[in-house]
Order: structure tokens, then sequence, then C-alpha cells
């Protein structure tokens, strides 16, 4: 058995090369960028006004004209026109593009307008009220580099440089599998000895959240059937992810089925709770990667959060998140194992604060959907008193 330190840093040493793969612009949001994303053109693109008001030549102005006829309205789409006369204005709105010849916007509040005679009331500065071009940016440079995050702001700025689709890195695609013949489907009614799928639901429902392609299968308490189905599924999935069948029960066959299917253990159990259990492997290839865990409802949600997670961020190149939180209670470690408490999260003073939700152990469902997420406390034997700072793992 290792330690959570050793476990986690063997799942990280073994990511996936998972390759790129176009879509388009409005599926990207979440996924990691495969390329740099270029301007296409100086932004902005033309000299363009930032008010509403009129557009002249400042030297006119400079000579004491005070009053300027109004030849024409410049609206935002209009192709870009010209100041013929420095004695004479033009109209210009919000968005439109500065007139040849003229250099200088005054704002509707600084004028005043009566029979087409437009007259300046402040004293306006050379060159105000204009948002020159490539102020922004010039055409060619970077606007956002690849390995970025896709956001919603990052969208719009693809909208604008005209990428209807985008290069992404690919997203794992993973089998999601339940174990057992103890389990049903949620549509059914249970016997006295059975119980409904739950952890598979919740490992996709996670999934789902972050779009990324999985099937739900179930395997049967029997060792031929679990060895031809694993056969089929490692053909067509980069990612096994199973819920239950790897503890020391009679009918926990999956490690000796790895074995003999060509799936190297990485380590099997982890000094931790909950989800000791824990079996990571992969093939000698490195093509493929098993995420085994144990079939108590909290130790499959922690193990998702605690290694998997990681583990994607990492074979998408995504930098791995740290945050802390403190405690509002005494909190008692394990003295040989890692521990996982589940906590419900709040903000005080500035602080995140972290209060422990008391569960029944690992097959408490309920407590679940409580906590926000876990925090995790080293072994040890000396108890962590209220303010003492924790390692926080969201999972929501």
């Amino acid at each position: 058995m290792i330690s959570y330190e050793e476990a986690l840093g063997e799942v990280l040493d073994n990511p996936l090369e998972l390759g790129v793969e176009k879509v388009s612009l409005l599926e990207s949001h979440g996924r990691v960028l495969a390329e740099d994303i270029l301007a296409d053109r100086d932004f902005p693109p033309f000299n363009r006004s930032t008010k509403d008001g009129i557009a002249l030549d400042f030297s006119s102005y400079e000579q004491g004209r005070r009053d300027f006829k109004i030849t024409g309205v410049l609206a935002a789409g209009m192709p870009q026109q010209t100041l013929n006369d420095k004695e004479e204005c033009l109209e210009i709105m919000t968005g439109a593009v500065l007139p040849a010849k003229a250099d200088t916007i005054v704002m509707y509040e600084e004028t005043e307008i009566e029979n087409g005679i437009a007259k300046i009331l402040s004293q306006p500065k050379k060159g105000q009220n204009i948002h020159q071009k490539a102020a922004d940016i010039q055409a060619g440079e970077i606007l956002l580099k690849k390995g970025k995050t896709i956001s919603t702001s990052a969208i719009g700025v693809m909208a604008s440089v005209g990428k209807s689709y985008v290069l992404v890195k690919r997203l794992p695609k993973i089998a999601v599998i339940s174990t057992g013949n103890e389990l049903v489907e949620i549509s059914e009614t249970p016997l006295a000895h059975q119980i409904r799928k739950s952890n598979v639901i919740s490992l996709s429902a996670a999934l789902k959240s972050k779009d990324i392609e999985h099937q739900l299968l179930h395997l049967p308490d029997d060792k031929l059937a679990i060895t031809k189905e694993i056969k089929q599924i490692l053909a067509e999935f980069d990612v096994l992810m199973l819920s239950g069948g790897v503890s020391k029960g009679k009918f926990d066959y999956l490690p000796e089925v790895f074995e003999e299917l060509g799936i190297e253990k990485v380590f099997h159990k982890v000094s931790q709770r909950p989800g000791k259990p824990f079996l990571f492997g992969r093939n000698s290839e490195k093509t493929k990667v098993v995420f085994s865990f144990p079939g108590n409802p909290v130790s499959t949600y922690a193990n998702y959060h605690v290694y998997f997670l990681p583990w994607l961020n990492r074979s998408l190149g995504i930098p791995l998140p740290s945050e802390k939180v403190v405690v509002t209670e005494e909190v008692v470690p394990h003295e040989f194992l890692t521990l996982f408490l589940q906590v419900k999260i709040s903000w005080n003073e500035n602080q995140l604060q972290a209060t422990l939700v008391k569960g029944n152990g690992s097959g408490d469902l309920v407590s679940l959907a409580l906590a926000d997420g876990f925090i995790k406390v080293p072994k040890g034997t000396t108890t962590f008193e209220p303010g003492s700072q924790f390692e926080y793992i969201p999972a929501k």
C-alpha cells in the first residue's frame, strides 16, 4: 500500500497524449485551445468615434472658429466619408469611422445645435474622443495563447477574428463501468437484496458537466463475462472508470482480469480514507489508463475529484489548481491514513471557511449532497485546532 502523495504522483506521471480536434466556436466553451489565436487585422481596424457628437478639423477651432455648419451625419457601419471644408463639421455616432480630414470629436453635450449650425461650448483638445486604429492590437499579434481554457469572453474574441471553428485538445473517451449483481437500473424497483445504480450516475453527471464523451456500461460478477467485456472496452475507449470490484471479496475479479489483459497495475490500495482499495493501471503502450474505484459512494466520488480531475488537467496541459480553506472546528487526523473529509464552504471576513459534514462512512450517500468538497488532512497524531489551514478539493 502506497501513500496518497505517491499515488497522486504516479497518476500524474501517466497522462495520455490525446491529440487535437476541430470544433465549432459555439461548442468550444470549456475546451483547451490547441492553437494560438491571432488578430486577422488591426483592432480597432479604423479610427473610430467613442462619442456621439460632431467631427471637425481642430486647426479651424485653433484659428478661432466656434460655429460649424453641419453637412452630414455619419453612422456606425458607413464607409469612411470626407470632411471637405475645415470650416464645416459632420455629425458622428459612436463607433462610426472618423472622416478623412477630421481629427477631433466634440460630444453633443458640449455643443449647441440650431438651424444646422453646431456651436462649441467647451474647450476641446485635438484628437479627443477617437479610438485610434491599432490602439488595442496590431494584425498578426497573439490574442489568445494555446493551452488556455476557453471562456465565454474568449469565444467573443475568436468571433471577432472570424474563427468559426477552432483547434482544441481532444477530450478522452471514457467508459464508466458499474460492477455487481446487486445493482439495478434507477428506473427499476429493487428487490430486498438489490440497490439502484448511483455511483456511475454521479460519475456520468460529473463528466457531462465537462462535456466529456462517455458511455455507461455494467459488468456482472462473472469472471469470463468481465474478461470478454473489458477486452472489448479497452479497444474502444481511452479511459476505463470503474466503481466496485477491486477489494478483497471473492467476486472482485477486476485486478486479475486487468493483469490477464495486459493492464499494468501501477498501484492498488492507498493509505487514505475514503477510497483505500483504489487501483490505477495502464497498458504497456501508455495509450489507455484505468481508474478502478472502490464501490462505496463517497469513496468513488472522492477518488474522482482527488485523482481523475488532476490527471485530466495534466493530460490537457492545464495547471493544477490549488485552493486553501480554514476550518471552523477541531480536526482529528488518522495516525496512518490521509483523510479526505467532507466539508461545507462559506465566506467569513473575506476568508474561505470549511465546516465538517458529519457522515456515516464511505457508504453515506446523503452526506455527499450536503458537502461542497473535501479537505485533505495529512496523517499524524496532532489534532488541528480551529483556524488551521487545509488543501481544499471542490466537488460540486
